[in-house]
């Protein structure tokens, strides 16, 4: 296993570089570091020197070989919206958002399993067709129209039907002012924002771990486990469920790519100050030195997560073994 791990962490490094340096030429051609200077009245004079400070008048390889150097010492630029060293700007910014990525993914994995296993045990049953069309609306239904929905739904509906001078769920941070730490106040603000989150991911992963579910149940090891007389329960539970998890494990990792891209909107409505909002203010202002960060890290994310998903392949099925 360890061997593998080492193995998968130095092939992961030549996929980082080339991504790092596709991210880092898309970033050049579309993002202008000279455009608050071409308002100026001597803009004439000014970009020329500004182009050579910035080293913008070298070869792009050569800028992007400056940047990925000086990255992997953890000097990450600095950006040039608010002049800070992005790399405490990231800092400030990751944690909110992995808290978001953690619980989201938490719930949605748990949820998934849960409806997926139910749906294929039950199959045709009220339950199942009810659980079906809940998905398809969910797949259908935009983020940003749910984060929305969920607003109105939960957070002010209830408050003023009922008369409340707080809120059950809240919309806005991950604490009220003044408080931190993992309390009641902390859940009232992660709920709905992990919830509509992952609400699509839910839906679609659902209805993935039936099917893998019902393919399980139809097999003919667990027909013979029946056929034997062992327990309904251990056979869906330890037979049927722990194989059918290993395709489930793949897509969940491979559908990553997407939550991270999701927190960006999740973000900007429920006013959580991560990634996804930095990334937003950063693409608005033209801020490249922070927006190669951001796509950096989030390669980093997605390659750790498939990693992830390899090592749960051996949990799942000790028959699988790493070469």
């Amino acid at each position: 296993m360890l061997k593998y791990l080492i193995r998968r962490l130095l092939a992961s490094v030549p996929v980082l570089v080339i991504a790092s340096l596709i991210t880092f030429w898309l970033v050049r051609i579309s993002v202008d570091p000279l455009a608050k200077f071409r308002r100026l009245r001597d803009s004439a004079q000014v970009i020329p020197k500004q182009r050579h400070l910035l080293g913008l008048d070298r070869p792009i390889i050569v800028q992007w070989w400056k940047w990925v150097t000086h990255f992997a010492r953890g000097d990450m630029g600095i950006s040039t919206r608010t002049q800070d060293p992005v790399s405490s700007m990231i800092a400030r910014a990751l944690w909110p958002t992995l808290q978001l990525l953690f619980w989201g993914t938490i719930f949605s994995v748990a949820v998934a399993i849960v409806l997926g296993v139910y749906s294929a045990v039950k199959q045709y049953s009220i339950g199942d067709y009810a659980f079906t069309g809940l998905s398809y609306l969910g797949i259908a239904m935009p983020d940003f129209w749910l984060g929305l929905l969920a607003i109105g739904l939960l957070v002010t509906g209830p408050k003023v039907w009922f008369h409340l001078n707080n809120p059950i769920f809240y919309s806005i941070g991950l604490h009220n002012e003044g408080v931190k730490g993992f309390n009641l106040d902390y859940i009232r603000h992660i709920v709905l924002p992990a919830f509509v989150l992952t609400a699509s991911s839910v839906a679609s992963w659902s209805r993935f771990e039936r099917a893998s579910m019902l393919e399980v149940l139809n097999s003919d090891y667990v027909r013979t486990a029946r056929a034997k007389g062992v327990p309904r329960r251990q056979v869906i539970f330890k037979h049927a469920l722990r194989n059918a998890l290993i395709p489930f494990t793949t897509v969940t990792a491979l559908d990553t790519a997407g939550l991270i891209a999701g927190v960006i909107i999740i973000e900007q409505i429920f006013s959580i100050s991560g990634m996804g909002q930095a990334f937003l203010v950063a693409l608005q202002t033209g801020d490249a030195q922070f927006l190669l960060a951001w796509f950096f890290f989030s390669a980093v994310a997605v390659i750790f997560v498939n990693l992830l998903a390899d090592v749960l392949y051996v949990v799942l099925d000790p028959r699988i073994r790493f070469s």
